[in-house]
């Protein structure tokens, strides 16, 4: 069996696999269906300075390969998820981190320095990405100016390991991975959704209530990897990959491009034990090839 641990900054992962934020809940609600201790880690929903009510419905619609969502960051705010999630998850034996996002730079810090008082949270992703809010969200991520404000703000109020999750909906992302480099995060996570929209023809209204949605799923996948590629070869920090994997060769595509992790988001949706076929399938594969180690293959792509 080969060894699949890998270390994204600070943070010790038992192997490359973890979950998208918005994808997986809190973790415990998928305790029937996956042991989680066997997760390189499991990201949580994505969690605010005060509460979010998101967007009217409906706000979810399925499409060709993938679906559109416009959730809109709904949660019941920080200290809600201190008193009463937290306690919660302390007991699972993996990473447990954090979506953080918000309105403002000064919003984001002070909802990750609440965060970083927890002990058993190890690190957060820094939403600065999220297309389906009117404040905040992916404005800071497609500037390299908005994305380095924030960073800035937060890596002063934050101290463990932080990963910055960048918007596909940008002219260079390798820019943007540059900047928030720049400013101390630890890795980027990519991609967050693209921006998408969907017809209802008989009503001639969008099957969204504000329009525009977030396109995830397989659909994006080669997006997802074209980008990895591109800043795997532009920083220095590791890289988490997302982006409509749902299969052991889908992940190990981004481990070739360039990425020491990778999160498994709509798959969750099909099936809620996805991510441990994909734990099960890199193994064999890694068997199957001769590949003592997960290090062999990351970044391994032959240009």
């Amino acid at each position: 069996m080969a060894q699949l641990a890998v270390n994204i900054g600070a943070l010790s992962l038992k192997n490359p696999v973890m979950t998208a934020s918005g994808t997986f809940g809190y973790g415990y609600e998928f305790a029937d269906f996956v042991d989680l201790n066997r997760l390189g880690g499991f990201i949580v929903k994505g969690t605010t300075l005060r509460p979010r009510e998101g967007n009217d419905y409906p706000r979810m619609a399925e499409t060709t390969g993938g679906m559109l969502n416009c959730v809109g960051l709904q949660n019941k705010g920080v200290d809600y998820f201190c008193r009463h999630i937290y306690p919660r998850l302390v007991d699972y034996d993996t990473n447990v981190l954090v979506n953080v996002s918000g309105s403002s730079p000064e919003d984001y810090a002070a909802c990750a320095e609440r965060i970083a008082a927890l002990e058993h949270i190890p690190a957060i992703e820094l939403n600065i990405s999220c297309p389906n809010v009117r404040d905040g969200g992916m404005a800071f991520g497609v500037t390299t100016e908005g994305a380095a404000s924030v960073v800035k703000a937060v890596r002063k109020a934050y101290h463990k390991t932080l990963i910055v999750k960048l918007s596909p909906n940008v002219t260079s992302i390798t820019d943007i991975a540059r900047a928030v480099e720049a400013e101390g995060a630890d890795a980027v996570s990519l991609i967050n959704t693209l921006m998408g929209m969907s017809v209802d023809i008989e009503r001639r209204q969008s099957r969204l209530s504000i329009g525009t949605g977030g396109l995830s799923g397989p659909c994006v996948n080669p997006v997802a990897l074209r980008m990895v590629w591109q800043v795997a070869k532009a920083v220095h920090i590791p890289i988490v990959g997302l982006g409509g994997i749902c299969t052991a060769e889908d992940a190990i595509e981004f481990l070739m491009c360039g990425a020491t992790a990778v999160e498994i988001g709509t798959a969750n949706f099909l099936d809620p034990a996805v991510t441990m076929k994909v734990i099960d399938g890199i193994n064999a594969w890694c068997d199957a090839h001769g590949v003592e180690d997960i290090h062999d293959i990351i970044g391994a792509l032959h240009d």
